[in-house]
């Protein structure tokens, strides 16, 4: 009797799973998913959300299109409060975002709609560091130059890397970077820094400076002058982090509070609100797409590379985040500008 009854649980817990599944295809089946990406076309961001967007279908029960949709705007703001507020809660939206959303939540907040904590994430397709580089026509060869003579910047928006790391090394240690801001995307500040109306550039991957721009670094186009992250990039090792330029403990909390952030890497996400089944589904199809050979060979071909986190990962590093201490994140907030 026992054995009969442990069968027919076993067969009925199989039986559910099977109709969650059959539920989950039959939604997504003819479906057309929306993935809005925070960025202009052409960058880093964009390209590899493309990429991912092209594969990420293929194991989605009902294998539904992955349509990309780029939505600029207040650096990054407009895309992570529309896919908080406004967005279909029912699996359909998904987004391509910044990381730089979780910490301006905490540290500035001005027009944001949403709570990091809220969101539904898949994963990360990949961890790298960010940098900061200007034209080569300048003659700058370390950060500590710009101590004493101004540069001009190109940024999109407040809440962007372009214009954080500028601002931020101006407020600490005095740096003389100017911003010029209101660049539709990345890609527009590229073109400027051709034209010469600005310097320079924050906040940019090395995968995507390679895959947008592949000819500056091999012919010395551009000079390297920092990396923000964790730790230094192995193809890097002489190019400091931001946290090696501090001078006393508090600077090195502050700087270590942002390099915190680049650690979510390139953050896949949904609304709040979406069905647990079709979740899991969304979430086990972003995982068999960074193991696809595929996926993988069409990175490589563009020199994106695929070092990806999981779902949990990236909920525990963001919540870190914004349960960071009140003290460290009024000082971050003073040398943002902010009170």
């Amino acid at each position: 009797m026992i054995r009969t009854l442990a069968l027919a649980s076993s067969l009925s817990l199989i039986a559910l799973s099977s109709a969650q599944a059959d539920a989950v295809s039959d939604f997504f089946t003819g479906k057309s998913i929306s993935l809005i990406i925070s960025t202009g076309v052409g960058g880093g961001v964009d390209t590899n959300a493309r990429l991912v967007a092209k594969h990420l279908g293929n194991h989605i029960p009902g294998n539904p299109s992955v349509t990309p949709k780029n939505m600029t705007g207040a650096g990054h703001l407009q895309a992570t409060n529309y896919l908080y507020a406004q967005a279909p809660r029912d699996g359909t939206s998904l987004g391509a975002i910044l990381p730089a959303f979780v910490g301006y939540q905490v540290l500035d907040g001005r027009g944001a709609q949403y709570d990091a904590r809220n969101f539904n994430y898949l994963g990360s397709s990949d961890v790298e560091n960010a940098n900061l580089y200007t034209s080569s026509s300048q003659g700058i060869k370390s950060i500590e130059q710009i101590k004493t003579r101004e540069v001009l910047m190109g940024a999109t928006g407040a809440g962007s890397y372009t214009m954080l790391y500028p601002t931020l090394l101006n407020n600490v240690l005095g740096y003389k970077f100017k911003i010029v801001s209101g660049y539709k995307s990345t890609n527009e500040i590229h073109l400027a820094m051709e034209r010469g109306e600005v310097y320079g550039r924050a906040g940019n991957f090395f995968s995507s400076l390679k895959a947008q721009n592949p000819d500056w670094l091999p012919s010395g186009k551009i000079d390297m002058l920092l990396q923000i992250g964790a730790v230094r990039d192995p193809e890097w090792p002489n190019l400091p982090l931001l946290t090696d330029l501090a001078t006393n403990e508090e600077q090195k909390a502050i700087f270590k509070l942002f390099s915190a952030e680049i650690a979510l890497g390139r953050v896949f996400l949904t609304t709040p609100g979406v069905p647990e089944d079709r979740l899991a589904a969304l979430r086990k199809a972003f995982e068999e797409t960074m193991r696809d050979p595929a996926y993988i060979e069409d990175s490589r071909k563009v020199d994106m590379q695929v070092r990806p986190l999981t779902h949990q990962q990236v909920k525990i590093l963001a919540d870190e985040i914004i349960a960071m201490p009140q003290d460290v994140l009024s000082k971050a907030k003073v040398a943002m500008g902010g009170q």
